[in-house]
């Protein structure tokens, strides 16, 4: 499966609680654990956006390494499929494809809008 949502990307939840909510995607997690007896799914795509699905996470010390103690709030995965893209020159959300360009090289491309997407801008 073709993911068309990358990390840096601007995207809008279209389902759940969160509904309507903007965030940059952190982190694209392919292939996450599930239980044994629901199998294994090469095809299940999660997605890490920041201030979206937060929930608590109590968490106490462990030897003498120096983590973070007490309640942690932090962002927690939710599908790939519960959020779009949202495009940086209309900023409405839009479904991505892949096209060929006049140099041979293919790019995201936004057929509802009629334009090329841009690589997302790391941010460190």
């Amino acid at each position: 499966m073709k993911v068309h949502i990358v990390k840096g990307d601007l995207v809008e939840v279209i389902s759940g609680d969160e509904k309507g909510r903007r965030g940059t995607v952190q982190r694209v997690i392919r292939n996450r654990w599930r239980p044994p007896r629901k199998g294994y799914n090469p095809d299940d795509v999660w997605v890490v956006v920041a201030g979206i699905n937060l929930v608590k996470k109590h968490q106490r010390p462990t030897g003498n390494v120096r983590t973070q103690v007490g309640i942690i709030e932090r962002e927690a995965p939710i599908r790939i499929s519960n959020v779009m893209l949202v495009t940086p020159d209309a900023n409405k959300r839009t479904r991505a494809n892949y096209k060929e360009t006049s140099e041979g090289e293919y790019v995201r491309y936004s057929r509802k809008y009629d334009e090329f997407l841009p690589k997302p801008q790391e941010s460190s």
